[in-house]
Order: structure tokens, then C-alpha cells, then sequence
């Protein structure tokens, strides 16, 4: 399935998940979906380093808490980019979100869309919110017209933290709809005693997911 048929297919199947999009240059002649076919929510999540093609286990375990705590019909894009060890694609990432977030915007104005990402997947997100971090690639920043369809923000061990703050004080444009988590012993995040890796890969699931998966229901 090519990266735009995926995105119709986002469209009208809800519960989609964990599909990899691949790159076309069919949208000229793609179908527009009807209201009827868009669901009322979406979030569009970037993975952490070295995971599979996905949503990752962060990701999932969010839109799961999200899909109990809100009434909707819940549908997932999962960020296409190669999350590899070396983080050198965090721009390939932001844009594939700019371009999910454009066609949401013409095909499904009225979905509220939800912006998540974990590990490398919160640069991703960061660079889509205008963050910069130093010595790490730059990439593009969603235009400022379509910040009003990104109803909610959730990054989880995000290395901006560690040099900025969170995103939700960094980002003028989407820090005020941000919620930006980090577990006190991931070192990713955070500097000082304690820390272990194991904060970081183990310590998400589920009190934090859960905490953003609340904070985004309110705003959904």
C-alpha cells in the first residue's frame, strides 16, 4: 500500500494501526474522502529508535488509554521514517507529519488530529513544533495555518528536555496544546543521579501513557 492509499485507508478505517507507508506521487489522482468516511479523532505517532514500522510500544500503549478514556472514533498514522540509531532522519520524520497533517486538513477538516511521539520519535515532533536542539539535524516546521487542526500534543522522553525545556515551554506554536513527559531516572530526558536506560525504555508504560492519554481526552 503506497503512503496516500494508507492515508485514505486512515481515513475510513478508524481503528487502523501499525501500517508502513511508502512513498508515491498518486495524490493527484487519489479519491477525497467524504466526511462520512473520516474519523472524529487521529493521532499521528512517530516511534522510538530502532523500532519496527509502527506506532511502537509507547505509541500503542497510548492510543489504547486514549481509545478508553475518549468517547470517539479514534483513528492512527504511524510517522514513516527510518527511526535509526544514528538519528539523522528527525527531518524525513517532521515532513512526513507536515504532509499527514496537509492532506488531513483537505480531505478530513474536521478530524482532530493528535500529534505523539516517543524517544527519537519526540525530535520528530519537536522539530514539527518549531524546537531546535544543537547538533542534531534540522528539519521543517509545520506551517503556522494548520496549528488550529492539531487539537493535542504528547511527546514522551524527549532529549529536548535536556537542553531547552519541554516542548511546552519551547514551542510557540503548539506548547500550549502540549503535554511533554518524562520519567525522573530516564536519562534521555533527564540529568541527574539515578538515572538508567532502563528508565527510558521501561518506565512509559503505563502511568505516563495513561497521564497523556488523559490530558488529550480533555482536549479532545
Amino acid at each position: 500500500m503506497d503512503k496516500h492509499s494508507w492515508r485514505r485507508a486512515a481515513a475510513t478505517l478508524a481503528a487502523a494501526a501499525a501500517l508502513v507507508a511508502a512513498p508515491s506521487t498518486l495524490r493527484a489522482t487519489a479519491p477525497v474522502a467524504t466526511a462520512n468516511d473520516c474519523p472524529e479523532a487521529e493521532v499521528i505517532f512517530a516511534r522510538g529508535t530502532s523500532e519496527p514500522p509502527g506506532i511502537g510500544r509507547v505509541g500503542q500503549a497510548f492510543v489504547d488509554s486514549l481509545r478508553q478514556q475518549a468517547d470517539m472514533n479514534i483513528g492512527v498514522y504511524p510517522v514513516n521514517y527510518p527511526a535509526s540509531r544514528l538519528q539523522l532522519h528527525g527531518g524525513d520524520g517532521a515532513n512526513d507529519v507536515i504532509d499527514h497533517v496537509k492532506f488531513m486538513a483537505s480531505s478530513c477538516p474536521s478530524t482532530k488530529l493528535v500529534l505523539g511521539g516517543y524517544s527519537q520519535g519526540a525530535h520528530v515532533i519537536d522539530i514539527v513544533s518549531g524546537v531546535r536542539i544543537a547538533g542534531i539535524p534540522w528539519g521543517s516546521a509545520l506551517p503556522a495555518q494548520y496549528a488550529d487542526n492539531i487539537a493535542a500534543v504528547a511527546v514522551f522522553g524527549n532529549v529536548a528536555r535536556r537542553t531547552g525545556g519541554p516542548l511546552t515551554n519551547q514551542s510557540s506554536l503548539l506548547g500550549s496544546k502540549a503535554i511533554d513527559l518524562c520519567n525522573p531516572t530516564d536519562p534521555i530526558c533527564h540529568a541527574g543521579p539515578g538515572n538508567a536506560l532502563s528508565g527510558h525504555t521501561d518506565g512509559y508504560i503505563p502511568e505516563y501513557t495513561n497521564q497523556a492519554a488523559t490530558f488529550v481526552a480533555s482536549r479532545l
